[in-house]
């Protein structure tokens, strides 16, 4: 989780537009289930691209699984041109997508995100309908063993919220 906290220090001091979505997101909605990676979803918007190569500049992100001389550059212009990258940091790997499957870009899932204080940074991440919806379009293995897990920490919710 340390690498966690690093990642989103260096995204929130950069004031990059963001929200956590995945593993994280999950775990901020109470699931238990481990993650290695962190996912957000970021603001296309151009001066958000930059924010988001200079908030990751010193972290030397490279691509994950890419052989190691292979030229990259992780700027405005790769951002622009690019739209998903799934990245290895000097603090962890760090999944950065413009938009998800299911779930949109970054403007859509502004509304249905929460805000709250994670490692000491004040960040958004989605709530719990939403990454449910995400993870079922995503329709991965992994994903259909945490639906169920969340669905039940929904349920429950309501439950209390009606009780």
């Amino acid at each position: 989780m340390k690498q966690f906290a690093g990642l989103l220090r260096a995204l929130v001091e950069a004031e990059v537009d963001f929200v956590i979505i995945g593993g994280v997101a999950g775990a901020l909605n109470g699931a238990a289930r481990a993650t290695f990676d962190l996912d957000i979803v970021y603001s296309r918007q151009r001066d958000n691209l930059g924010r988001l190569a200079n908030a990751l500049a010193p972290l030397h992100p490279y691509l994950r699984g890419a052989p190691p001389n292979l030229p990259f550059r992780l700027d405005v212009a790769t951002l622009a041109r690019g739209l998903n990258f799934t990245l290895v940091t000097d603090i962890g790997s760090l999944d950065i997508l413009g938009e998800v499957t299911g779930g949109g870009t970054y403007e859509q899932l502004l509304p249905r995100s929460r805000e709250t204080d994670v490692f000491g940074v004040r960040c958004r991440f989605l709530d719990i309908e939403t990454l449910i919806t995400v993870k079922r379009a995503a329709g991965r293995p992994k994903d259909f063993e945490a639906i169920a897990e969340l669905e039940t920490i929904r349920d429950l919710q309501r439950s209390h919220a009606e009780g």
